[in-house]
């Protein structure tokens, strides 16, 4: 790395205009973050047209602000709301909304916003270190490492989450069932489309999200306001006290290993990561009572590690021109739109662009901060609005999303369809997390899956055809040989004091 680039890049980012377009793209990227449905990608794509008169650089760095700033939005209604604005904020709902419930909004969203921060910035310190050597490493894995870290990612969420395993693996293939709508990749042959050319193409994962979360959500709520009274929740200080940070500081920090990685390979972009974080923090926190009701690290943690899956996410997208999230295809087409191909020469051929967009990058991380986190209160008056009057508004905005998906009628049809399915998930305890990682990540298992038994000419060693794919089949044995190895300690450790007595 030439550190005479990055200053020229910080030269450019720096300047009044384009800071005015970091600031806006933070604003906007933070504000429809917020809204359930609309998240990041969206964003960008709806903003991409309005990009036409400005030059590339401004327009990529209106792009990074918005997209980190919807990074943090979506974690706004997850903490306050239990309704996340993107799929990456999923995992913040589990441990923040409790802790909005038990009047310590502020506290959950002060977490998060510094955890976003601590996070891009080691994440975006290490792409401008790291790119080169991540995006080999990339490039090295085939189709049946993918299929083992899905595995894996199947196998962690159905085994953390919820009191029954039962219940974890039946979300699980509710959302793999609902991953198989449309036509099958590589036969083409139409999949429980019930002859319907709209379903042809599979049930958008932003419908599936906003169903399963904002209208199952709202409907859940609406059920019980009669038979609870609803009053005002408190909020709290906006500040985190020094037993928070003892508590947050180590998340922060171990975020970023788990982040950058998975967001610089085609697993799933966020989601996974997010999931793993949660669950590295809650095994090994010390106060496991905490954990569903409100522990701050399940916070910190998976705030820490999206923001950083996102610098991740950009190493691929820029060295190879591979995007891995729905954001960094339309970051892709925006490329494209200015006549810039992303890949190895990228770095060589637009350097001047290249720098400043990661020059940005940085700017826009400190002006995530400087404006969210005095903004924490604000934020947490949500919590104060008429709980009828808010989730007709949630509503609203998740038809409006979900309209804007595909501009069809359908589409919302579909969306309270599932969110009648997430509705009955609550009413008999199935957690949501494993169906919608089960549609995000069912397609793609299932392809990389095909393609390494199809290289193996159906050889079930095929899938266990490297050193990696090996290494996560040995955790994901651990992950689910880890309860009967703990009942068994269990089981002995009493027997010493049994004996010490019966020999007394």
């Amino acid at each position: 790395m030439d550190l005479s680039l990055l200053v020229e890049g910080f030269g450019t980012a720096l300047t009044p205009q384009n800071l005015l377009f970091a600031a806006i793209g933070v604003i906007l990227g933070t504000a429809i973050g917020v809204l359930p449905g609309i998240g990041p990608a969206m964003a960008v794509a709806l903003l991409l047209p309005m990009t036409f008169g400005l030059d590339a650089t401004s327009a990529f760095i209106m792009f990074a602000g918005i997209y980190y700033g919807g990074m943090f939005g979506g974690s706004t209604t997850s903490i306050l709301l239990n309704t996340p604005g993107e799929s990456a904020s999923v995992v913040t709902a589990i441990e923040g909304n409790p802790m909005a419930k038990r009047g310590r909004g502020a506290q959950a969203l002060a977490a998060a916003a510094i955890g976003n921060f601590v996070g891009g910035m080691i994440g975006t310190l290490a792409l401008v270190l790291l790119a080169p050597t991540v995006a080999r490493f990339a490039v090295d894995l085939g189709a049946a490492d993918y299929f083992a870290v899905m595995v894996l990612a199947f196998i962690a969420v159905t085994s953390v989450l919820g009191r029954s395993r039962l219940r974890g693996v039946a979300s699980l293939l509710l959302g793999l069932t609902i991953g198989l709508v449309g036509l099958d990749e590589m036969t083409g042959q139409s999949r429980l489309t019930f002859g319907s050319l709209h379903l042809s193409d599979g049930i958008d994962i932003v419908i599936v999200a906003v169903g399963l979360f904002a209208v199952g959500e709202s409907l859940w709520v609406a059920a019980h306001l009669r038979h609870r009274h609803d009053r005002p929740i408190p909020v709290g200080q906006p500040w985190l006290g020094r037993a928070d940070l003892r508590r947050t500081w180590k998340p922060w920090l171990r975020g970023p290993l788990i982040g950058f990685p998975f967001g610089a390979i085609p697993a799933g972009g966020a989601e996974i990561p997010t999931f793993l974080s949660y669950v590295t923090e809650k095994r090994l926190s010390r106060r496991r009572d905490d954990w569903g009701k409100g522990a701050i690290e399940g916070v910190a943690g998976p705030e820490s590690t999206a923001s950083a899956s996102a610098a991740g996410t950009l190493v691929t997208m820029l060295t190879l021109g591979l995007p891995t999230t729905a954001v960094a295809a339309v970051m892709l087409a925006a490329f494209r739109q200015y006549g810039i191909q992303p890949g190895p020469l990228l770095f060589q051929n637009e350097a001047g662009l290249v720098w400043a967009l990661i020059a940005s990058l940085f700017v826009g991380l400190v002006l995530l901060l400087v404006i969210n986190l005095p903004l924490a209160p604000l934020w947490a008056k949500l919590l104060h609005i008429p709980r009828p009057y808010l989730y007709a508004g949630i509503l609203f905005f998740a038809s409006v999303g979900a309209y804007a998906v595909g501009g069809e009628v359908l589409d919302l049809l579909l969306l309270f369809v599932i969110g009648l399915l997430g509705f009955a998930m609550r009413r008999f305890g199935l957690p949501v997390l494993p169906a919608i990682i089960g549609v995000i990540l069912g397609p793609a298992a299932e392809q990389n899956m095909r393609r390494a038994l199809q290289i193996s000419d159906g050889d079930l060693v095929g899938l266990v055809s490297s050193p990696f794919a090996v290494v996560v089949y040995v955790v994901v044995a651990v992950i689910l040989a880890w309860p009967l190895l703990r009942r068994v300690v269990r089981s002995r450790t009493p027997d010493s004091p049994d004996r010490e007595h019966a020999d007394a």
